[in-house]
């Protein structure tokens, strides 16, 4: 990842591979530092600099691209805090009554998924606990990937990191968009994938199902 991205990895980095990363689980994010990218490990959950603890309100994994230049937790960040978050793939449910449904979803091409994401350090008033957070931009599905879910993370293709990075000026905000519809490919797993204490390559193996 730090030679495809061209950034400096952190001694921390979290363990790979995971195949079920959960919400508040460290992941691997690229920032630009001083004109320097780095590959660094953050939160999976951005933390507004008014919560007095992590858990002070609620867990903001997602930030949702039309909104987030005004909400008070993530305007400033997506001004100044853009950063991208890097995965082989992710999952997405539907719903079988009270069943839920997992899917795997990840590039037709099987390169990396580059999402926009944004970042802040959070830090404790009483003590000198201190931690980097950040969330996934999403915005309203594509058409195709709408027949799972409403929304989609924003993906930022190749040639669209330095400008979401901040290296190639203004006109971040016209990259969150819906990636065009023959960027992903998905299908059904099993429903082990539900439990955050499950693991291992089994978990994104197909079902006996066609996939997309």
């Amino acid at each position: 990842m730090a030679q495809l991205f061209e950034a400096v990895p952190a001694n921390d980095l979290p363990d790979v591979p995971n195949y079920n990363v959960c919400p508040t689980n460290a992941v691997h994010v690229i920032t630009n530092d001083d004109d320097q990218r780095r590959l660094s490990a953050m939160r999976w959950g951005f933390i507004p600099h008014w919560y007095k603890k992590p858990n002070d309100g609620p867990l903001l994994i997602n930030a949702r691209a039309e909104t987030i230049a005004d909400k008070p937790a993530f305007r400033s960040a997506c001004r100044e805090r853009r950063a991208v978050i890097v995965a082989s793939g992710f999952y997405e449910w539907t719903r079988d009554g009270d069943v839920r449904l997992p899917w795997y979803i990840s590039r037709t091409d099987s390169a990396p998924l580059a999402f926009a994401a944004i970042w802040q350090t959070w830090s404790a008033k009483d003590d000198d606990q201190e931690m980097r957070t950040a969330a996934i931009v999403t915005t309203g599905a594509n058409s195709a990937m709408s027949a799972i879910h409403h929304r989609m993370p924003v993906i930022l293709e190749p040639d669209d990191i330095p400008l979401w990075l901040g290296e190639q000026g203004n006109g971040a905000a016209t990259l969150m968009r819906a990636a065009p519809e023959e960027t992903l490919d998905w299908y059904r797993v099993d429903t082990a994938v539900n439990s955050n204490r499950a693991a291992g390559p089994e978990l994104i193996e197909p079902l006996d199902e066609t996939p997309n």
